[in-house]
């Protein structure tokens, strides 16, 4: 049923113009403003797309948009999907399965994240090299999984070696400042106690998110190269905590945006 489910959404994307992308990127919290910076050929809303979920989220605009981006084909979904909407981890990841079929060759994601290392302050981007998976499941573990990619999939290298090292390279050349790091990810909504901070000290996590490792660890089961880069909105320190101010987080990841396209525009047109 889920071969047929992605077989139709293909069929009806590629009718659609949706043709050979080579880059698929997913769009994280306040960084919509790289769909601006694409030759739009096309896009769909979610909810006019068979088998997709639709995004709930009011700062997730939900479309998939095709077009030239750094001289390449991408397909872009600029609004993801979370646990903490009422999905399961199928429909969380659907999408990545979908850019795959669609003939992707690297994935490129984005995110917003609190700042667990206390080096590390708002506004700076973290680029993730490694992770761990705190949300109690994992996107590979239904019936049949093993017929879509490698059932037991190796996370030794989540996230590909090469785009790292091309992205500090890039980083570098820009003179833009590029953590590194360990992403913790979450179910959410709810923010981090205290105590579940301090949780993430212990486990030296240097930031902490809601999304972006199921989409990861689909990636590495389909052995699909990607990268992810957080935007760090937000400190977690559990002997100074403040209380949350989401429109503030929107707003300093939109601050960082434009440091944030500028390394995807350029790593884009170097693979």
């Amino acid at each position: 049923m889920k071969k047929e489910q992605l077989q139709e959404t293909n069929d009806f994307l590629k009718s659609h113009g949706f043709l050979n992308p080579e880059v698929g990127i997913i769009l994280g919290t306040g960084l919509g403003k790289l769909v601006d910076e694409i030759e739009i050929e096309t896009q769909l809303a979610y909810a006019d797309i068979p088998n997709f979920p639709t995004a709930t989220v009011e700062f997730h605009s939900g479309k998939l948009i095709y077009g030239t981006l750094s001289g390449k084909k991408v397909v872009v979904m600029s609004g993801r999907f979370h646990l903490y909407e009422g999905y399961n981890l199928w429909e969380v990841t659907y999408g990545v399965r979908v850019m795959h079929q669609l003939g992707i060759k690297n994935l490129l994601i984005s995110n917003a994240a609190g700042a667990i290392n206390l080096n590390f302050k708002k506004g700076d981007l973290m680029l993730i090299d490694d992770h761990i998976n705190l949300q109690g499941s994992s996107p590979l573990a239904f019936k049949g999984s093993g017929n879509f990619g490698e059932l037991f999939a190796d996370m030794l290298e989540p996230y590909s070696k090469k785009l790292n090292s091309a992205l500090k390279v890039i980083a570098k050349n820009h003179d833009i400042e590029l953590k590194e790091g360990v992403y913790a990810s979450v179910v959410g909504p709810q923010l981090e106690t205290r105590a579940e901070y301090r949780m993430l000290q212990i486990l030296k996590a240097d930031a902490v998110g809601m999304s972006t490792v199921p989409e990861v660890i689909v990636a590495k089961h389909l052995n699909l190269p990607c990268i992810a880069v957080s935007v760090l909105t937000d400190e977690c320190n559990p002997q100074n905590l403040q209380p949350v101010n989401i429109e503030e987080i929107i707003a300093i990841a939109g601050k960082a945006e434009p440091k944030m396209i500028l390394l995807f525009k350029d790593l884009i047109q170097r693979i």
